[in-house]
């Protein structure tokens, strides 16, 4: 019998003086693990296991906390971003694979001026053959696009339908 140790590596991109504490009982394998900004605290307790996650902290006094014996699949997505926000996953937690959890939209979306909900260009959105997009929509996360939208609008759902108008979006997450 021949046995192959296979070594899984795991990425770390952390720019700025943080708090991290990731048990030694914890198994990371694959996972790529991304902070940015001022502050941020990670967290990962004892027997977590992760396989081919990524982790976010981007923004300023962010917080992720994974309690003990948790489990998340691979392809998972867990981001803590905008400053002071906190996402906690308590303690035996099982989350399955191609999960996706966030605190931010990514980007502002603006209306008369004012920050309201939504994204610019969700996960999983479908745009069909022959459809064109306009400057500066959003079109909302698990969208299908199945005919073409104008500028400036917001368009969600299966088939996707604008439901706002004269909207504009922006990146400004500062440091």
């Amino acid at each position: 019998m021949v046995r192959l140790a296979l070594r899984v590596r795991n990425r770390f991109k952390i720019r700025g003086t943080h708090s991290i504490s990731i048990d030694p009982t914890a198994k990371l394998r694959g996972c790529k693990i991304v902070i940015k900004g001022k502050n941020n605290k990670l967290h990962i307790g004892a027997n977590v296991r992760l396989r081919n996650c990524e982790l976010e902290l981007d923004g300023n006094s962010c917080t992720l906390l994974i309690g003990d014996s948790t489990v998340i699949g691979h392809n998972s997505y867990i981001s803590s971003r905008e400053s002071n926000t906190e996402l906690i996953i308590g303690e035996g937690s099982m989350l399955s694979r191609n999960v996706k959890i966030m605190t931010s939209d990514g980007h502002d979306i603006i209306r008369g001026g004012q920050r309201i909900s939504g994204v610019w260009l969700a996960d999983n959105v479908t745009i069909l053959k022959g459809v064109n997009i306009g400057e500066h929509s959003v079109v909302g996360i698990n969208s299908t696009v199945t005919k073409s939208i104008g500028s400036d609008v917001i368009a969600v759902g299966n088939p996707a339908k604008v439901v706002h108008n004269e909207v504009s979006w922006r990146n400004e997450l500062t440091y």
